[in-house]
């Protein structure tokens, strides 16, 4: 289809975003859009609009007064990863000597008294199954484009429904009412979402054709994929060697020397959880602003009247100032999210031990406090989004940046284009779906070996716990360009609607097919 100009008239054609399904392509015999009309220059927010002269990612997206922004956070972020490697290193270090009680195996273990390696041989299991599931997901994800949507909501409801009744045959209660829940809340959101599926649709396809054919965006899930995928089997073994290393009990040979308490065992996994929720988001997020990076590109120097070329080499041009100048900023956001994840685990923990114990007043209370840190953490994710996108085209600091971009968004209108797209929600279903799977396997490995550490369910919850959160990381890791793609689309119109209108007429035009009050909300 032909795009306008304002100077020029009509735009030769281009190539067709979201044409991989056929869903909602104009027909030949239809019209052409009317020329939009004389709007207004774009509003600045605190940033040059790009691009600029160049031929590399730098040049283009140039950064007036280039500083390593939030370097402190950089730092603490080193030094938190630093200790985690100490303790990783000294609780290893126990575990390797400790064969006579752990066993070697699935079943060859005596130890009553902490995680053993059948706790490995477990956690092995379940990032073999994230790893697989995720990746099939992301292929369903660029194949079956439409139809992943309903997919992810069955696939939810289905998962979720049967583990629930599963989990109220064994009478593990806690358990089945979360996944109850989750599943009945899953299946009332798509239900409601109908109306809103062509628009999200059409933008998933837009994201997925544009990834197929412009950066390396595949390549980096996939690489961020792997290095999540090691680091969660780094955590696993660490997380069992603390157990081993420091469980007290008159049958650990590693305590025959002192320096076992509870205390040591509580602290050390908090804060060795702590360091895995912040490194398994600083990947995520360094890969988010890499994939920013790209779609940015594309958005603003890939349209066929662009006076720029598109910039060479965007996802290394990306890749790069994440790593150097806005490492320190994907770090202080990160941190976060991260603590506000270490308190939501903690509820979560004690909401589970109260349920097991009777007591359903602390239950409530807990799982109150679970989804108030719920939904604080998914508006400082929301936020930290659209953030990161900004900071990977301006260079900007965290907080900067996020005022910026939230005042951005308000302003032109784009807050009601995000609310109505489910690509966010979809994928996070997704994500779910592998923590579901890799929840339900923790509880039937435990069931089905019957370790002598856990005879008495002791560790069930936390176990399960564990994997279901592990589940989730490595998910949302593989998924997360997907998700960026999109978050820097919306971004890319807000800072300038009318590269959208000018630059990538069709993808306009499709818009204002499957949702009309789009020619509203960008010009507000």
């Amino acid at each position: 289809m032909a795009g306008y100009n304002q100077q020029q008239g009509y735009y030769p054609p281009q190539q067709q975003y979201g044409e991989s399904q056929g869903y909602y392509q104009l027909q030949e015999q239809q019209s052409h859009p009317p020329p939009p009309p004389n709007y207004p220059p774009p509003q600045q927010y605190g940033g040059p609009l790009p691009p600029k002269p160049g031929e590399t990612f730098e040049q283009q997206f140039a950064i007036e007064k280039p500083k390593f922004n939030d370097l402190w956070a950089a730092v603490l972020y080193i030094l938190t990863f630093l200790g985690f490697i100490a303790v990783s290193v000294l609780s290893l270090l126990g575990y390797s000597k400790s064969g006579s009680t752990s066993g070697s195996g699935i079943s060859n273990s005596t130890a009553r008294f902490g995680l053993t390696t059948n706790t490995v041989i477990l956690f092995a299991f379940v990032l073999a199954v994230a790893f697989v599931v995720s990746l099939f997901y992301l292929f369903l994800c660029r194949k079956l484009t439409k139809q992943i949507i309903y997919l992810s909501a069955i696939f939810n409801f289905v998962i979720g429904i049967g583990s629930a009744a599963y989990y109220f045959y064994r009478k593990q209660y806690a358990a089945a009412i979360i996944f109850l829940i989750f599943a009945l809340f899953y299946a009332f959101c798509f239900w409601t979402w109908r109306s809103r599926i062509p628009f999200s649709v059409l933008m998933l396809q837009t994201v997925i054709d544009v990834a197929k054919g412009y950066g390396h965006v595949f390549i980096v899930s996939f690489i961020g994929g792997v290095v999540a995928l090691a680091f969660a089997a780094w955590f696993s073994v660490t997380l069992v060697g603390i157990y081993v290393r420091y469980t007290p009990n008159a049958s650990n040979p590693q305590c025959r020397n002192g320096g076992c308490s509870d205390g040591k065992v509580y602290g050390l996994v908090a804060f060795a959880t702590f360091a895995a929720y912040w490194t398994s988001e600083v990947i995520k997020n360094v890969m988010h602003v890499t994939v920013s990076g790209v779609y940015g590109s594309w958005y603003f120097s890939a349209g066929g009247s662009s006076a720029n070329a598109p910039p060479s080499h965007p996802t290394m041009g990306a890749f790069r100032r994440a790593m150097t100048y806005s490492f320190g900023s994907i770090c202080l956001g990160s941190l976060i999210v991260s603590i506000i994840q270490l308190l939501r685990q903690a509820a979560s923990l004690a909401s589970s031990d109260a349920a097991n114990s009777g007591d359903i007043l602390q239950c409530i209370i807990f799982c109150i406090a679970s989804c108030i840190l719920g939904i604080i953490q998914w508006a400082v994710e929301f936020l930290n989004e659209y953030a990161y996108s900004y900071i990977a085209l301006y260079g900007a600091a965290y907080f900067p940046a996020a005022k910026a971009t939230w005042r951005m968004i308000k302003d032109r209108g784009i807050d009601a284009l995000i609310q109505d797209c489910l690509i966010s929600p979809v994928l996070t279903m997704g994500a779910m779906f592998v923590a579901y799977l890799c929840a339900l396997l923790a509880y039937l490995y435990l069931e089905f070996t019957n370790p002598a550490y856990n005879a008495r369910g002791t560790y069930t919850a936390v176990i399960m716990v564990f994997a279901f959160l592990i589940g989730l990381q490595i998910a949302n890791t593989f998924l997360n360009p997907l998700k960026s793609g999109a978050t820097t689309l919306f971004m890319a119109m807000a800072v300038d609607p009318q590269v959208l209108i000018q630059q990538h007429p069709d993808l306009y035009s499709r818009m204002i097919q499957v949702y009309p009050q789009v020619s509203e909300a960008i010009h507000v």
